[in-house]
């Protein structure tokens, strides 16, 4: 700590601002970390309770009103609104075959919903791409100051250059310290993702095969 004192009292507006920004992105990513763990756990339970009840209602609205008890997130119930959506007559929306219809509105649905789920997910990338650079360019910027201030007094000697020297290369490890977590919790995420993008696929798929003009069954309401 005594080193980050000294290192914050005798750095410049450089220095401070590279760690204020190392500070502020850690923050960030540990906000987004916290909300995507929780949003994504939900969401998987979510669909592994609300598909199978979907599937076991005995008609479509009692399959809603079952997937919207157990779908928190609202990523599956934009999915049946999408496929039950009826376009206006007379748009081009409503042109075409009914079956590419209600591809062309599962397939806008499903990449609404994956659009939420997916939100974080560039600024935790960007954050642990960066920040490695930024604490370098901190160590970088610090080094040059302390050995500016060193040079101005006169009197160069290894125990006058160890310490600022030392000192600066905490930007470095800070850097680190905020990269790491953000590349570990993008890479985990991208795992779920996939594996609930795969999930509502599925169910996408399932329901343009019930719902398609062959077979397409009537609301009850």
């Amino acid at each position: 700590m005594n080193g980050l004192e000294h290192l914050w009292s005798q750095g410049d507006a450089v220095t401070r601002a590279v760690a204020l920004l190392l500070l502020a992105m850690s923050i960030t990513a540990w906000v987004l970390i916290a909300w995507k763990a929780w949003l994504l756990r939900r969401a998987r339970r979510g669909i592994a309770a609300a598909v199978p009840a979907f599937w076991a209602a005995p008609n479509l609205a009692e399959g809603r009103s079952r997937l919207a008890a157990h779908d928190p997130e609202a990523v599956l119930a934009p999915l049946v609104e999408a496929a039950l959506h009826e376009p206006p007559a007379g748009t081009l929306e409503a042109g075409g075959h009914r079956s590419s219809q209600l591809t062309r509105r599962l397939r806008d649905a499903l990449h609404r919903v994956l659009q939420q789920l997916q939100f974080g997910q560039v600024l935790l990338a960007s954050i642990g791409s960066t920040a490695p650079f930024i604490g370098l360019f901190g160590t970088v910027w610090g080094i040059y100051h302390a050995l500016a201030g060193i040079a101005s007094e006169g009197q160069i000697s290894v125990d006058k250059v160890s310490g600022p020297v030392g000192e600066a290369l905490i930007m470095t490890a800070a850097g680190l310290a905020v990269a790491i977590p953000a590349v570990l919790a993008y890479n985990v995420f991208g795992k779920l993702l996939g594996a609930c993008e795969a999930e509502l696929e599925g169910f996408a798929h399932d329901l343009r095969e019930m719902l398609a003009p062959s077979g397409a069954p009537t609301e009850e309401r």
